[in-house]
């Protein structure tokens, strides 16, 4: 397939202000930007949908740059209900770096062009961004945008300036690559559309050029029927439990969250989070239809989806956990062995108590529900259950109820 084919056929298709999707095969620069919050120290793979987007693109030939919003980051994209919590310079600047970095590998380039709009927000003078920007938007036009709305309407809880302001921030990026770089295509997730248009207006108007934008949906978790999403508390992070930051899943866990997808979405999942080609997911469903108790689609997706964010190694490795921990036989396992599948799970360190390892690795909410676990038998150490707190001096697999594990290493 030619990219828009394969955009269209793997649900990668929004609002766009390209008339015909052909013209992207066509296209004269094959350049495009995508635009990350650096809110946190990771991606979700709510961001992963978008990332695998502009994979494909890069696929097709065009050459990707990423924003990391260093200026934006310190407003905060505005939410429908609410203001955002302002990041430090510090904390921007270290989320940068771990988000370039899952992009170069949901990517697989060996690099990739990053963009920091604090560059040259840095040294803009407020009069000349009002002079310029400001004089190029009517009030009307910014009120009517949707969030505002929301924001200020009945009920709503208001709206500071700064995030009044950031679809005007957003669209002179868009202003500032075309005119550095060439960039003459926006990508973006569905809901950041309008703050795309707000760049294609200042081309038109300040350069008297025409530039695009092409989103794609947002993805609705199939179980709970919200978004993919840090803001909606059901985040999936794309960090494993070893970035060193505070916002992570690890990669059992990833690989879990994806083998446990319902029939019904997993054909769906498979074109927007695997590169496998439209062949290979033909045949996967054929055989997922004809034996559905085997799950062929849900492995297929599992490991399709870990490999691009953590790698093939990783990837086998936890297929291989998997089995061990469904199999039984916990009490057999080798300390070398525990030791190696420590690097995938949610670890704690040796020498603490029993209940204080199951909240420290968010096996348990907190000690009072990690006791009554224990007291109803749904928690064991190595395939033993145990009743009550206890030390944990060994290197060890600690369970949850069926399906939940973590490690003391």
């Amino acid at each position: 397939m030619n990219l828009s084919e394969e955009l269209i056929w793997r649900g990668f298709s929004a609002e766009t202000t390209i008339k015909d999707p052909a013209e992207l095969d066509a296209r004269a620069s094959k350049k495009f930007y995508w635009g990350a919050d650096p809110s946190a120290d990771s991606l979700t793979i709510g961001n992963l949908a978008a990332a695998m987007m502009c994979a494909c693109f890069v696929r097709h030939g065009y050459q990707p740059y990423l924003l990391v919003g260093g200026a934006t980051g310190q407003i905060g994209d505005p939410k429908e209900n609410g203001e955002r919590d302002l990041k430090s310079l510090d904390e921007v600047e270290h989320n940068k770096k771990c988000i370039g970095e899952q992009m170069r590998r949901v990517l697989n380039v060996p690099s990739v062009t990053m963009v920091d709009n604090y560059d040259w927000f840095k040294n803009i003078n407020y009069l000349d961004f009002l002079r310029e920007v400001g004089k190029s938007f009517s009030m009307t036009q910014l009120l009517d945008r949707q969030f505002v709305q929301n924001r200020i309407g009945e009920g709503g809880s208001g709206i500071s300036y700064a995030e009044f302001s950031y679809t005007l921030i957003q669209g002179y990026d868009f202003l500032h690559l075309y005119r550095k770089y060439g960039i003459d295509l926006q990508l973006c997730g569905a809901d950041q559309f309008g703050n795309c248009s707000s760049g294609i207006h200042l081309i038109k108007r300040l350069e008297n050029a025409t530039a695009d934008a092409w989103s794609t949906p947002l993805i609705i978790d199939p179980a709970t029927g919200r978004k993919f999403g840090k803001s909606e508390g059901n985040a999936i992070w794309l960090a494993g439990h070893d970035n060193g930051g505070g916002n992570y899943t690890s990669v059992f866990d990833f690989y879990q969250f994806w083998l446990n997808q319902p029939d019904s979405a997993v054909e769906y999942l498979l074109k927007i989070y695997t590169v496998l080609d439209k062949p290979e997911i033909e045949r996967i469903m054929a055989e997922q239809e004809a034996a559905p108790e085997k799950r062929i689609a849900q492995k297929a997706l599992a490991q399709g989806v870990t490999e691009v964010v953590h790698g093939k190694e990783a990837t086998e490795a936890v297929c291989e956990l998997t089995g061990r921990l469904f199999a039984g036989g916990l009490e057999e396992l080798t300390e070398a062995e525990i030791a190696k599948f420590g690097e995938y799970l949610a670890a704690a360190s040796r020498g603490a108590g029993l209940f204080d390892a199951l909240v420290a690795t968010e096996l348990c909410a907190s000690k009072s529900e990690a006791r009554k676990l224990a007291a109803a038998g749904a928690i064991s150490v190595n395939g033993v259950k145990a009743a009550e707190d206890m030390p944990v001096e060994q290197v060890a697999i600690l369970k949850r109820g069926k399906n939940k594990f973590a490690v003391v290493k």
